[in-house]
């Protein structure tokens, strides 16, 4: 007899109240006991499943807020109401469980959507303040030691109560079909994710698995690498991979290779990794590509460029028409607090300077990003301080009074990237200090932390920013990352018809995949490359010319929106979601 998800429920909340778990052997032990409970068969056919996974869907991830990865979540929620059709109409609850919702989750989160905040299942530093995060992945624990055990029993306890919690949840909409969203595949809560995984196998849920990026990814242990090696920014990873009875379960969870789960990757390396390494099933594991609005491709003038960008000057400078700076050692020596507050602010050589970032000489150069270190946000400045000896934009940019610079930085910082942000801004003091003071006063660096709107800009006739309007405010994109997923501001910035400088950032063969080096010439993204080693040139060329002259490469705009416009589509987005529900319903026929 088919259970109910409330009978489930309950099933599986007396289970894990009768556990009794003290090492990371126990755990194991618990999920091999779980993943053996036959299967019950819950639809006749594949009309039948897609009928169960339109009464409610659920994202699953760490927090909701501007960055990239809720972004993303939103285009496949629309995935989702295009083939089920919104609830309000008629169509699929959707619901978005995580540990946190920031206030810009408003930006990408429709209001009719359900939210369901689940407390201790944040990630990284925000997961109890970082505490497990690292006793896990920074501090030493010992194979059999009493403090192995003792995270052991932490771990288990934990996910308990978030199990409790989501499967009640879950249980009272009604909802089938979760979709967790990084917590499988890079390990911010080791309790979320086991969590997830008690609830998948005892309640029958089927899951579309979202994996942006993997602890593997850019780590490996150290006795892997050369002596001459860099360390990688993922090697806290393997800290305990001594500790066998941990460390099986680590790689056992992320991700977990579940009978109703089918993992969808957003490159292609990822896939062949799960598949030749992992030994997942070929079958169930795909790749999902990202899609871009019609919007983004919106032919814009210099006058809509100006507009923008006045809005955004409303933003930076707490609703007053005209951006007075804080001066770059003001700023640092308050970092503490402005962390804690993360308002929008430019920073300039002195305090009280005046940006003018709508005016048609301005320079407005956009990182697209958060800051943290492998975004390298520190080159941009590096690149700054080269053009400002390099005679061709030197003398322009000195003799031209009216001409000023400004980087912005358009994403949050993470509460634990302070250091990078140190480095960040360090870079930029250092471009202060080796130019004249005159020039200094012009060049400028803003913050705007994902915020798209002030309160002034509805009385000034102005409304609030979206994503394509704040790609339209640079003159040029800047985005010398070390490592991506995917790169997702070379596509948004090439429908735009913006003009970037990229690196060819780890593991290559996604940068190639993404600028579609293997393609016909007409659907490959053309780019500018940012050097990893000093500025020739030809590049400092390249990027005089874009700042100085930002009419110049028009056929390169037109050609880039082109070949984002045939290969960057919601319609592959939705064919893709279509598939994986597809895959599930027909595997359990």
């Amino acid at each position: 007899m088919t259970l109910t998800l409330r009978e489930r429920c309950q099933e599986m909340q007396t289970t894990i109240e009768s556990a009794r778990i003290e090492t990371w052997d126990d755990i194991s032990v618990f999920l091999d006991q779980i993943a053996a409970i036959p299967d019950t068969v819950e639809h006749e056919d594949r009309a039948a499943f897609r009928e169960l996974v339109s009464r409610g869907a659920a994202f699953y991830t760490y927090d909701y807020g501007i960055d990239g990865v809720s972004i993303e979540i939103t285009k496949y929620a629309q995935c989702l109401e295009h083939l089920f059709g919104p609830c309000h109409e008629g169509g699929i609850p959707l619901s978005f469980i995580g540990g946190d919702f920031y206030d810009k989750a408003d930006i990408v989160l429709k209001p009719y959507w359900k939210r369901y905040q689940i407390e201790g299942m944040n990630g990284w530093s925000k997961w109890d303040d970082g505490k497990w995060f690292s006793k896990l992945y920074y501090e030493d624990m010992p194979e059999g030691s009493d403090v192995s055990h003792a995270m052991a029993h932490e771990i288990w306890k934990q996910a308990a109560v978030i199990a409790g919690k989501l499967a009640n949840y879950l249980a009272e909409n009604d909802i089938s079909l979760i979709i967790p969203v990084n917590i499988p595949s890079n390990p911010g809560n080791m309790a979320a994710e086991l969590a997830l995984v008690i609830v998948s196998e005892m309640m029958g849920l089927y899951v579309i698995n979202s994996n942006h990026d993997f602890y593997w990814e850019g780590g490996k242990p150290a006795a892997e690498r050369s002596t001459d090696e860099a360390a990688g920014p993922r090697d806290h990873f393997f800290r305990n991979i001594g500790n066998k009875p941990f460390f099986n379960l680590f790689q056992r969870l992320y991700p977990w290779n579940g009978e109703r789960w089918v993992q969808v990757n957003i490159n292609s390396p990822q896939s062949r990794e799960l598949v030749s390494r992992f030994g997942f099933a070929a079958d169930r594991v795909f790749e999902l590509g990202t899609s871009i609005s019609d919007t983004f491709f919106d032919h814009f003038t210099d006058e809509d460029q100006q507009l923008i960008r006045r809005k955004m000057a409303y933003i930076l400078s707490d609703g007053e028409p005209v951006v007075q700076t804080v001066g770059i050692h003001e700023h640092l020596e308050k970092l503490g607090d402005w962390m804690t507050s993360q308002h929008p602010i430019v920073c300039g050589a002195r305090s009280g300077l005046t940006l003018d970032p709508s005016h048609e000489k301005t320079i407005y150069c956009l990182q697209p990003t958060r800051v943290i270190a492998r975004k390298r946000i520190e080159k941009d400045f590096q690149l700054i301080g080269a053009l400002m000896d390099y005679p061709e934009f030197r003398d322009e940019f000195e003799s031209d009074p009216e001409r000023q610079l400004v980087v912005h930085i358009s994403g949050p910082v993470p509460i634990e990237h302070r250091e990078d942000l140190e480095t960040v801004l360090s870079a930029y003091t250092a471009v202060l200090d080796a130019v004249p003071q005159a020039v200094a006063e012009r060049i400028f660096v803003a913050f705007s932390v994902g915020t798209e709107d002030h309160p002034a800009l509805e009385p000034n006739g102005l409304t609030k920013m979206n994503i394509e309007e704040i790609y339209r405010l640079a003159t040029i994109i800047l985005f010398p990352s070390e490592t991506e997923g995917r790169g997702l501001p070379i596509v948004e910035s090439s429908a735009g018809g913006i003009a970037i400088a990229c690196s060819r950032y780890y593991p290559e063969e996604v940068f190639a995949e993404v600028v579609g080096e293997h393609l016909p010439e007409e659907e490959q993204i053309r780019y500018i490359l940012f050097p990893e080693d000093g500025f020739p040139e030809d590049f400092l060329h390249a990027i005089a010319r874009v700042m100085l002259v930002p009419g110049s490469l028009h056929h390169l705009r037109a050609h880039n929106k082109n070949a984002v416009r045939l290969r960057y589509s919601m319609g592959m987005l939705q064919h893709k979601f279509d598939l994986f529900i597809e895959t599930l319903g027909g595997a359990h026929l």
